[in-house]
Protein backbone atom coordinates (compact mmCIF):
# COMPACT_ATOMS: atom_id res chain seq x y z
CA UNK A 1 0.00 0.00 0.00
CA UNK A 2 1.50 3.68 -0.79
CA UNK A 3 2.44 5.31 2.54
CA UNK A 4 0.14 7.93 3.36
CA UNK A 5 3.32 9.69 5.24
CA UNK A 6 5.43 10.27 2.34
CA UNK A 7 2.44 11.36 0.26
CA UNK A 8 2.13 14.30 3.08
CA UNK A 9 6.00 15.02 2.91
CA UNK A 10 5.72 15.16 -0.40
CA UNK A 11 3.51 18.54 -0.48
CA UNK A 12 6.49 21.02 -0.78
CA UNK A 13 6.23 22.60 2.66
CA UNK A 14 10.10 23.46 3.26
CA UNK A 15 9.74 25.25 0.07
CA UNK A 16 6.65 27.03 1.00
CA UNK A 17 8.08 28.25 4.41
CA UNK A 18 11.29 29.51 2.43
CA UNK A 19 9.42 31.42 -0.31
CA UNK A 20 7.13 33.30 2.93
CA UNK A 21 10.15 33.83 4.47
CA UNK A 22 11.97 35.55 1.75
CA UNK A 23 8.95 37.45 0.87
CA UNK A 24 8.15 38.43 4.04
CA UNK A 25 12.03 39.90 4.19
CA UNK A 26 11.74 41.51 1.06
CA UNK A 27 8.66 42.94 1.96
CA UNK A 28 10.12 44.33 4.84
CA UNK A 29 12.93 45.95 3.74
CA UNK A 30 10.79 47.65 1.25
CA UNK A 31 8.59 49.16 4.12
CA UNK A 32 11.11 50.43 5.85
CA UNK A 33 12.44 52.06 2.50
CA UNK A 34 9.46 53.91 2.00
CA UNK A 35 9.02 54.55 5.70
CA UNK A 36 12.67 56.55 5.38
CA UNK A 37 11.56 58.04 2.56
CA UNK A 38 8.52 59.20 3.95
CA UNK A 39 10.46 60.72 6.92
CA UNK A 40 12.64 62.44 4.15
CA UNK A 41 9.36 64.24 3.23
CA UNK A 42 7.93 65.20 6.01
CA UNK A 43 11.39 66.48 6.79
CA UNK A 44 11.91 68.85 4.03
CA UNK A 45 9.47 72.34 4.72
CA UNK A 46 9.83 73.06 1.17
CA UNK A 47 7.98 69.47 0.19
CA UNK A 48 5.76 68.87 3.16
CA UNK A 49 4.81 72.66 4.60
CA UNK A 50 2.88 73.01 7.67
CA UNK A 51 1.43 76.73 7.68
CA UNK A 52 1.61 77.93 11.38
CA UNK A 53 -0.02 81.11 12.66
CA UNK A 54 2.53 83.58 13.78
CA UNK A 55 0.15 83.86 17.40
CA UNK A 56 2.14 87.42 17.98
CA UNK A 57 1.01 88.83 14.84
CA UNK A 58 -1.85 91.38 16.06
CA UNK A 59 -3.84 91.24 12.99
CA UNK A 60 -3.27 86.81 12.46
CA UNK A 61 -1.95 87.39 8.61
CA UNK A 62 1.54 86.43 8.80
CA UNK A 63 2.50 82.89 9.37
CA UNK A 64 5.22 80.72 10.20
CA UNK A 65 6.28 77.72 8.10
CA UNK A 66 8.05 74.73 9.13
CA UNK A 67 7.83 70.92 7.82
CA UNK A 68 5.48 68.07 8.92
CA UNK A 69 8.36 66.86 11.74
CA UNK A 70 8.80 70.42 12.50
CA UNK A 71 5.01 70.97 13.61
CA UNK A 72 5.75 67.22 15.48
CA UNK A 73 4.44 64.77 13.07
CA UNK A 74 6.11 61.55 12.62
CA UNK A 75 6.50 58.81 10.17
CA UNK A 76 4.79 55.50 10.60
CA UNK A 77 6.79 52.99 10.55
CA UNK A 78 5.26 49.19 9.89
CA UNK A 79 6.84 45.45 10.75
CA UNK A 80 5.73 42.31 10.28
CA UNK A 81 4.69 40.54 13.38
CA UNK A 82 3.14 37.52 12.86
CA UNK A 83 2.55 34.89 9.99
CA UNK A 84 0.71 31.87 9.70
CA UNK A 85 0.90 28.65 7.18
CA UNK A 86 -1.52 26.40 6.84
CA UNK A 87 -2.01 23.20 4.77
CA UNK A 88 -4.64 21.07 4.52
CA UNK A 89 -5.46 18.07 1.86
CA UNK A 90 -7.19 14.87 1.82
CA UNK A 91 -5.12 11.77 0.63
CA UNK A 92 -7.42 8.19 -0.07
CA UNK A 93 -6.13 5.30 -1.34
CA UNK A 94 -7.93 2.40 -2.42
CA UNK A 95 -7.97 -1.55 -2.99
CA UNK A 96 -8.41 -3.11 -6.25
CA UNK A 97 -8.79 -6.95 -6.94
CA UNK A 98 -9.01 -8.42 -9.90
CA UNK A 99 -10.86 -11.62 -11.53
CA UNK A 100 -9.45 -13.50 -14.29
CA UNK A 101 -12.39 -15.65 -15.43
CA UNK A 102 -13.70 -17.86 -12.68
CA UNK A 103 -10.41 -19.63 -11.86
CA UNK A 104 -8.58 -17.02 -9.52
CA UNK A 105 -8.88 -13.16 -8.03
CA UNK A 106 -5.32 -11.36 -7.47
CA UNK A 107 -5.32 -8.36 -5.01
CA UNK A 108 -2.97 -5.93 -4.06
CA UNK A 109 -2.01 -2.17 -3.84
CA UNK A 110 -0.34 -0.07 -6.17
CA UNK A 111 -0.22 3.37 -7.70
CA UNK A 112 -1.21 4.28 -11.16
CA UNK A 113 -1.61 8.06 -12.75
CA UNK A 114 -4.52 9.03 -14.70
CA UNK A 115 -6.10 12.26 -16.10
CA UNK A 116 -9.06 13.21 -14.34
CA UNK A 117 -11.95 13.90 -16.67
CA UNK A 118 -15.46 14.61 -15.87
CA UNK A 119 -15.96 10.64 -17.13
CA UNK A 120 -12.79 9.44 -14.70
CA UNK A 121 -14.37 10.98 -11.93
CA UNK A 122 -17.62 9.58 -12.01
CA UNK A 123 -16.65 6.45 -12.94
CA UNK A 124 -14.42 5.45 -10.35
CA UNK A 125 -15.59 8.15 -7.61
CA UNK A 126 -12.60 10.40 -7.51
CA UNK A 127 -12.51 13.23 -5.09
CA UNK A 128 -9.39 15.54 -3.89
CA UNK A 129 -9.46 17.80 -1.57
CA UNK A 130 -7.08 20.42 -0.59
CA UNK A 131 -6.57 23.99 0.46
CA UNK A 132 -3.94 26.23 1.73
CA UNK A 133 -3.68 29.30 3.54
CA UNK A 134 -0.95 32.09 4.24
CA UNK A 135 -1.93 34.93 6.45
CA UNK A 136 0.58 37.65 7.65
CA UNK A 137 0.03 40.64 10.02
CA UNK A 138 1.63 44.15 9.75
CA UNK A 139 1.90 46.69 12.47
CA UNK A 140 2.52 49.81 13.13
CA UNK A 141 4.95 51.24 15.48
CA UNK A 142 7.35 53.80 16.24
CA UNK A 143 10.78 54.54 14.68
CA UNK A 144 13.40 52.79 15.66
CA UNK A 145 15.63 54.41 18.60
CA UNK A 146 18.37 56.16 16.11
CA UNK A 147 15.84 57.37 13.42
CA UNK A 148 13.65 58.76 16.59
CA UNK A 149 16.62 60.60 17.35
CA UNK A 150 16.66 62.03 13.97
CA UNK A 151 13.60 62.74 14.00
CA UNK A 152 13.20 64.60 17.39
CA UNK A 153 17.14 66.45 16.26
CA UNK A 154 15.21 67.81 13.10
CA UNK A 155 12.18 68.62 15.02
CA UNK A 156 14.24 70.60 17.74
CA UNK A 157 15.70 72.48 15.54
CA UNK A 158 13.25 73.64 13.32
CA UNK A 159 11.40 74.65 16.44
CA UNK A 160 14.02 76.40 17.54
CA UNK A 161 13.70 78.01 14.49
CA UNK A 162 10.24 79.04 15.06
CA UNK A 163 11.02 79.90 18.43
CA UNK A 164 13.64 82.10 17.32
CA UNK A 165 10.78 84.00 14.87
CA UNK A 166 8.39 84.16 17.30
CA UNK A 167 11.32 86.03 20.34
CA UNK A 168 11.70 88.26 16.94
CA UNK A 169 8.20 88.50 16.47
CA UNK A 170 7.62 89.19 20.31
CA UNK A 171 10.37 91.90 20.24
CA UNK A 172 8.79 94.17 17.31
CA UNK A 173 5.22 93.70 18.84
CA UNK A 174 7.16 95.05 22.63
CA UNK A 175 9.12 97.88 20.75
CA UNK A 176 5.24 98.94 19.00
CA UNK A 177 3.96 98.82 22.09
CA UNK A 178 6.32 100.92 24.16
CA UNK A 179 6.19 103.49 20.85
CA UNK A 180 2.54 103.75 21.16
CA UNK A 181 3.03 104.40 24.71
CA UNK A 182 5.73 106.76 24.28
CA UNK A 183 3.32 109.04 21.63
CA UNK A 184 0.29 107.98 23.95
CA UNK A 185 1.91 109.85 26.97
CA UNK A 186 3.48 113.02 25.16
Amino acid sequence: MPNVGQELLNVPFPEMVLKLATAIAEGQYKLDQVSCEIAKFMGDKKAAPVYLPDLTDPEGKREIVTSLIGAGFQPTFYQFTDTIIEVKMAISMNQSTEKSGSVSAKGGFGCFSASVTASYSSKYSYSVEGSSLLRTKITPLPPNPFMMRILDMKAEMQQQQMALLLMEAERQIEAKRKELEEEASE
